[in-house]
């Protein structure tokens, strides 16, 4: 319980930290963008609003995912951290599809950029910041594996990407004097910009569709609830993440001769066994069968499917 507590902080802290640096990044930047005409500098300042609206999401998200089960949603509220993370993805490929546009129209009518040497200041201190937060985030990331927050972290290392990219942009333009690389880059930044929005999806819809946990994490549960004393076997094992808690189900087989107090104290120790290699937080649910019963079986059904 404590390590969930802890989790649950961890989370909030980086959420907190990213809504913060969010709204700085906002007005620092845009005014980056108003002072050079850079249409880079704009894809940089459109990322960070996106930023801002995302921080806000995962905000939400994360404190909705920590509401316990209740009696209209008795697996919990963790999903809300990968809604969070699918409205991250939308913000994000929205302002890269407007970038687009703006860039290939730079690229057709190119301006002259003015005060170069302050958007490449404001731009190298706005990456420094995105490091910082990003350093912050990958720790909390290897402790929770917060769905949100491995979200917002993409986003910000697509952040730093694109603030290296507008520092080229801007040097270049400042060494040449032509004005095409401005929009070159930022034509490359937004299509950066969509491949991350591609990757947020992906691990979002994976979580909502119910995708069972790596091989190396099903074997783990399997050596642990085998190594426990009384069991015969194990079937039927079925797994899910659900943004703050892993789901565990399988079909524990005991000697069919035991009495169900017997049989229910062994499941127990499994159950126990497999929560135990998720110090973030388990649901573990064991039912109990004789061994040796043949009778319809998930995994009978899934090695047909050939899937």
């Amino acid at each position: 319980m404590a390590e969930r507590e802890k989790a649950s902080s961890l989370r909030r802290m980086a959420s907190l930290a990213s809504l913060a640096v969010a709204f700085v990044l906002i007005g620092v930047k845009f005014w980056a963008w108003l002072a050079t005409g850079s249409v880079a500098m704009l894809t940089s300042a459109l990322d960070a609003l996106v930023d801002a609206a995302s921080a806000l999401a995962t905000f939400v998200g994360v404190r909705f995912a920590q509401h316990p089960a209740d009696l209209h949603y008795r697996w919990g509220h963790g999903k809300a951290e990968a809604i969070a993370a699918l409205m991250q993805a939308l913000f994000l490929a929205g302002a890269a599809l407007a970038l687009v546009f703006q860039s290939i129209e730079r690229l057709i009518r190119p301006q002259p950029l003015e005060a170069v040497g302050l958007g490449l200041w404001i731009i190298g201190l706005s990456t420094i910041a995105a490091a910082g937060l990003v350093t912050i985030e990958s720790w909390v990331l290897r402790r929770t594996g917060s769905t949100a927050i491995a979200a917002d972290r993409t986003h910000y290392m697509t952040d730093i990407a694109a603030n290296l990219a507008v520092l080229a942009a801007l040097a270049l333009t400042l060494l040449t004097g032509w004005q095409r690389v401005d929009p070159l880059f930022a034509l490359g930044i937004s299509t950066y910009m969509l491949w991350n929005a591609r990757g947020i999806v992906i691990e979002a819809l994976r979580l909502l569709m119910d995708r069972e946990l790596e091989g190396k994490d099903r074997e783990r549960i399997e050596q642990a609830v085998l190594a426990c004393v009384g069991v015969t076997a194990l079937h039927d094992l079925r797994t899910r993440n659900a943004g703050n808690l892993v789901f565990i189900e399988f079909h524990l087989e005991v000697d069919g001769g035991l009495p169900v107090s017997r049989g229910h104290a062994i499941a127990d120790d499994a159950e126990k066994a497999a929560g135990a290699l998720f110090p973030d937080g388990a649901d573990v649910t064991a039912h109990i069968e004789p061994a040796g019963i043949r009778d319809e079986r998930l995994d009978d059904k899934v090695h047909a499917s050939g899937r």
